[in-house]
């Protein structure tokens, strides 16, 4: 069986939501707002929130503060995941990664496709894994936001979807 167990206890995590955008502001943080509203619906900690320009260094540095705050077991990013000279997300982060999960990537596209068809290639969502914490880099649009969340992310973060998850993953991360 796959899916949601009813049956078994839920166990939240505790997840940091970045904006990176060189045009909104925190009262203009539509992504922002619908990722941290359904955290936060779905039973999860908002552990922090912040916005930054797409710049490298300014991306790497919040991010990295993030990884080693013992109350941050998640980061989602939303935005600077596409092809522009301004968008990167993606250089910020992937080098980062320890392990990058490459199923995100596969499933998000296909969930993606559904929604906006080929325009899915536009993007370049990641997922991986630094110093035991789960970084996953979403498009900006509301629309990315909610297809990453709802019908990908949410379920790995859900400790009674079964076969398996990430939370029951995270006590297992930083083994040698």
């Amino acid at each position: 069986m796959h899916g949601i167990n009813e049956e078994l206890d839920f166990k939240p995590v505790r997840i940091a939501v970045l904006t990176v955008t060189d045009t909104r502001t925190r009262a203009t943080d539509t992504s922002g707002d619908v990722l941290a509203g359904r955290i936060e619906a779905a039973g999860h900690h908002l552990a922090a929130r912040d916005l930054v320009r797409d710049d490298i260094e300014a991306i790497r540095n919040i991010v990295t503060q993030w990884i080693d705050d013992k109350q941050v077991d998640v980061v989602i990013s939303t935005g600077g995941t596409g092809l522009t000279g301004r968008d990167v997300t993606i250089e910020a982060l992937r080098p980062l990664f320890e392990k990058e999960i490459e199923g995100f990537s596969v499933i998000f596209h296909q969930v993606s496709f559904q929604s906006v068809g080929l325009s899915t290639l536009q993007s370049r969502a990641c997922g991986g894994v630094v110093k035991g914490t789960f970084i996953f880099c979403l498009p900006g649009s509301n629309g990315a936001v909610k297809d990453g969340w709802d019908k990908v992310i949410s379920y790995q973060l859900d400790s009674r979807h079964k076969p398996c998850n990430l939370v029951e993953l995270m006590p297992r991360l930083m083994e040698k």
